[in-house]
């Protein structure tokens, strides 16, 4: 796919400018001060138990969990594990490239992205193949039955045989020049893969790559490249087969992706994914405002402002709280019954860029300059 240079150019130039507006809240000489987290009631304890660091990070990172191992890459091409209750890491392979997007796992096999827009395949220790692809990818490959689904950002979705590295199939879809440099929604659900394609919610045969269903979670109405920007962004919550998202400073909805019926969706302004369980879905806005909607319908449940303008993480159920990094490199913990505030640490002061994740009793979070930590909630 050949694309004119002023183009390429004006898409940077738009995303520069959109970057510029989420952030107009946190920067400037007329800047806004972050809410302080305050003194929190001794509700829940959590602490630090050990930290580490993987390197740099500057690419969207998607931790992935094998038993208690948690695996990493960064930004210079280096997988690595860590054990989730020591803290212990080891060196599995350096690539040597730098790295867009990553990584997808399943079994031996770990998936990776350059910024040479090459799909990388490692089994173990062992690179197993590599096919370059058409676009940029943000969204961490999916290894799943055999095969690696990729999602890139020209809105294609392709899959590869897990073991050649054959194309099996793949489609396109017409949209928008303009898309985000954030990881998408791409998840299986049962035998279906269910893809993120502008602000749809598209459930495809994994087996050759045809509809089965779409839903709209937004519809674009803007006048311009920024306001018709819809993508939806990951992560995405599930229960059975009702796939909850979030649409790019646009809506929050479900879909039950085994029908393509859009359960329910309202209006949110935020840029980060979603949680939740089978009685609610939590996000959190891009003015650092916490929600929580009733997932049978939609109904706000209830909102917080106690984080207000600070720039939070994709927020995790764990138990009854709601889990949410800043890019101060606090980690808050609320209630996930009212939004009340229950505790709060710190890292290593650079923006939580990856996590929280749940895995082994504990939790893991992963900031910008490459502070790994494992907390132990009581």
């Amino acid at each position: 796919m050949k694309i004119n240079r002023s183009m390429a150019l004006s898409k940077i130039i738009i995303f520069g400018l959109l970057v510029g507006i989420l952030s107009a809240c946190s920067s400037g000489p007329e800047k806004l001060k972050p809410a302080e987290p305050g003194p929190v009631p001794a509700l829940l304890n959590a602490r630090v138990v050990w930290s580490g660091n993987v390197g740099a990070l500057d690419l969207p990172l998607a931790l992935q969990v094998q038993g208690n191992t948690l695996l990493a890459a960064n930004a210079a091409g280096t997988l690595m594990s860590v054990d989730v209750l020591s803290g212990v890491q080891t060196l599995l392979v350096n690539t040597g490239e730098k790295l867009a997007a990553g990584l997808g796992h399943q079994g031996d096999t770990t998936a990776l992205v350059t910024r040479n827009n090459e799909l990388i395949i490692f089994s173990g220790k062992r690179e197993l193949w590599r096919q370059k692809l058409v676009a940029q990818v943000f969204t961490a490959p999916l290894v799943a039955g055999g095969r690696v689904f990729v999602l890139a950002a020209d809105r294609s979705v392709a899959a590869f045989d897990e073991q050649s590295g054959r194309r099996i199939w793949l489609l396109q879809r017409p949209g928008e020049s303009l898309v985000l440099r954030q990881p998408g929604v791409l998840l299986a659900v049962g035998d279906t893969l269910v893809a993120g394609l502008a602000g749809q919610l598209v459930s495809i045969n994994p087996n050759n790559g045809s509809v089965r269903s779409e839903s709209p979670v937004a519809l674009s109405r803007g006048t311009n490249e920024i306001e018709r920007l819809i993508d939806l962004v990951g992560p995405a919550s599930r229960e059975l087969n009702v796939v909850c998202a979030r649409a790019f400073q646009s809506a929050v909805g479900c879909v039950d992706t085994s029908s393509g019926r859009l359960v329910w969706s309202k209006p949110a302004s935020g840029s980060v994914g979603l949680t939740g369980d089978s009685r609610f879905v939590y996000g959190a806005e891009t003015d650092g405002k916490l929600l929580a909607w009733r997932r049978s319908n939609g109904e706000p449940f209830w909102n917080s402002e106690r984080l207000k303008l600070r720039r939070l993480t994709a927020p995790l159920l764990v138990g009854r709280s709601i889990v949410v990094g800043d890019d101060e490199g606090l980690v808050h913990f609320v209630s996930a019954e009212d939004g009340s505030p229950q505790a709060y640490l710190k890292t290593d002061g650079s923006a939580v860029v990856a996590g929280p994740l749940s895995v082994g009793g504990m939790l893991i979070v992963v900031t910008r300059s490459g502070g790994v930590f494992g907390i132990k909630p009581e």
